[in-house]
């Protein structure tokens, strides 16, 4: 099948070019209900295999400059990931019976766990994804990850909220600066100032969603003359809520959608090769909203339909502009980083899920 690629002016010194999504829904819905019904049948054991081959068509359809990704986890991987996990959920839980002081005192030590466990899948998962015959890989350490995560969650308690974006730089220049392709790096420097201004505006739009709630409960109430706390009152009380937390859900996909412009605009691969993300943020909280909604309407049903919108969005919306002559410059990563690929066709580790 040929490729068109698409193109498009940023500046006056970047000519990018945008990636794209091939797959369909009714493909992947074929995909998705062997999937579902075989997790059922094998009491979830399934669910391994099931993602690798979910992953494995998203990323073959996934269009970048005429070539698609790959994706080469196996389920067995995936599965002994599951299982540790289960095992140690279960094994928590009967803890949490049998002496609840010490299942309460292994949360803590959870919190400095997790990194490692963050580490290690962003690890699994890169190593087991190709573009061009190169594996990507990643080389974050588990301080850095320690920083991302707890003290990242740390000064943003400490804070009440306020250095909300300082931790977001962490965790996103943690997982894109040690990202590697091959053996050129990844890099991001986000301005702070840029992603203040979208915090700023998330609170903005939470705000606005509470003066709403509170608004609509007033007038609701006093058109109806009743006590908000009485049986009369519920229904006023329940469309404000639903408009409040409207608002809070809208500021939230708002600011997911403003980061990754940021972060992705501001990265770079070997120094020299810009992406960018233009993704609309209204766009996208509007296919959210739709996707959830046909989602569960449909009983799931619509599913399938709704996570092929989203990636063909995101794969839109995000391009690169590669600095010189495209076939050269891949040639020069494949003779490098095709020894590093080597080391990979056996991958070892396991997705822990996370």
């Amino acid at each position: 099948m040929a490729v068109v690629e698409q193109h498009y002016p940023i500046g006056n010194k970047h000519f990018f070019q945008r990636a794209s999504f091939t797959g369909s829904s009714k493909e992947y819905f074929g995909i998705w209900i062997v999937n579902i019904l075989l997790t059922i049948v094998t009491l979830g054991i399934y669910s391994a295999w099931a993602k690798v081959r979910r992953n494995r068509y998203f990323y073959g359809n996934t269009v970048l400059l005429g070539h698609t990704f790959e994706y080469h986890a196996k389920g067995k991987q995936i599965l002994i990931g599951r299982l540790i996990v289960f095992g140690f959920l279960i094994a928590l839980n009967i803890l949490s019976h049998v002496a609840p002081l010490a299942a309460l005192a292994i949360w803590p030590v959870m919190l400095v766990v997790f990194p490692w466990f963050l580490m290690r899948g962003l690890k699994f998962n890169a190593r087991v994804t190709s573009y061009r015959n190169v594996r990507f890989d990643f080389v974050g350490t588990y301080g850095g990850a320690f920083k991302a995560i707890f003290l990242g969650a740390l000064v943003t308690v400490i804070s009440f909220g306020l250095a909300s974006p300082v931790a977001s730089r962490w965790f996103y220049k943690y997982i894109f600066d040690n990202l590697r392709y091959g053996d050129r790096s990844f890099s991001t420097e986000p301005r702070l100032s840029a992603i203040y201004k979208v915090f700023g505006a998330m609170i903005a739009i939470a705000i606005a969603g509470g003066a709403v709630m509170g608004f609509v409960l007033g007038v609701l109430g006093a058109f109806r003359n009743v006590p908000m706390g009485s049986d009369a009152g519920l229904g006023p009380a329940y469309v404000g809520l639903a408009i409040g937390l409207l608002g809070y859900v809208f500021a939230g996909l708002y600011y997911r959608a403003s980061i990754r412009n940021i972060v992705w605009s501001a990265a770079m691969i070997d120094h020299r090769h810009q992406l960018r993300s233009n993704l609309g943020r209204g766009e996208y909280i509007w296919v959210v909203v739709v996707n959830t909604v046909l989602t569960f309407v449909t009983l799931g049903l619509m599913r399938p339909w709704a996570a092929v919108q989203m990636q063909r969005l995101l794969a839109e919306h995000t391009a690169i502009s590669i600095d010189g002559e495209i076939g050269v410059v891949f040639d020069q990563i494949r003779s490098t980083g095709g020894v590093i690929s080597a080391e990979y066709l056996d991958v070892d580790g396991f997705d822990f899920g996370f």
